[in-house]
This record gives C-alpha cells, structure tokens and sequence, in this order.
C-alpha cells in the first residue's frame, strides 16, 4: 500500500470514527491517545448533545483538543431549517461547553 493510499484510508477512518482532525488523522498514536483519554465515548455524548437539539440529527462528530480541554464536538441539523447548531461536549466531565448556531 502506497503512503497516498495510506494517508486516504487514514482519514477516511478517522472521519467514520468521529475524529477528522487533519493532525490526527495523520497520526493514528495521537487519535489513539484522544480517545483513551475520553471519559465519555461517541454515544454518551451524542445523547448529551442531542438533548440540546430536540428532533435533531447529527450532521458531523469530531473528537479534539481545544484549548487544552478534549471536546466531543457535534454538528446538528433540524428538519425544516437551513441553521447548523455546534454543541460541544467535555470528553472528561459530560458537561455542555458550548452551544452555538450558524448558516448551513
């Protein structure tokens, strides 16, 4: 397998996983180490998440490192309208970070 080939499935990995940081994606140690120091996995934040969104769906998911503090970060649609709302998750605490809307 060549390193194109390689670097592609790479990131087509993180992206399934939740994880589409360039930087990690690159670098499957450092998503690796991302995730073991999550306290809260995928879903439980998800749950989190769509708790602040009724009747939403998850558009896109990413685990990062924001200013030192690891965030679940979700992208949720709402049927019948073009706004994107952004939670973010503590990945340790389950606590909600932040909740903003933006144009789809």
């Amino acid at each position: 397998m060549n390193a194109k080939t390689m670097g592609a499935v790479l990131l087509a990995a993180g992206w399934l996983m939740g994880c589409s940081s360039t930087e990690y994606s690159k670098n499957p140690e450092a998503h690796e180490r991302l995730h073991a120091e999550a306290k809260l996995d995928r879903d439980a934040a998800e749950k989190i998440a769509l708790a602040r969104v009724p009747g939403g769906t998850v558009r896109e998911a990413e685990l990062e490192k924001e200013h030192g503090r690891l965030l679940w970060s979700f992208d949720i649609t709402t049927s019948g309208s073009d706004e994107v709302t952004e939670v973010e998750i503590d990945a340790k605490t389950g606590e909600v970070v932040s909740t903003k809307k933006k144009k789809g």
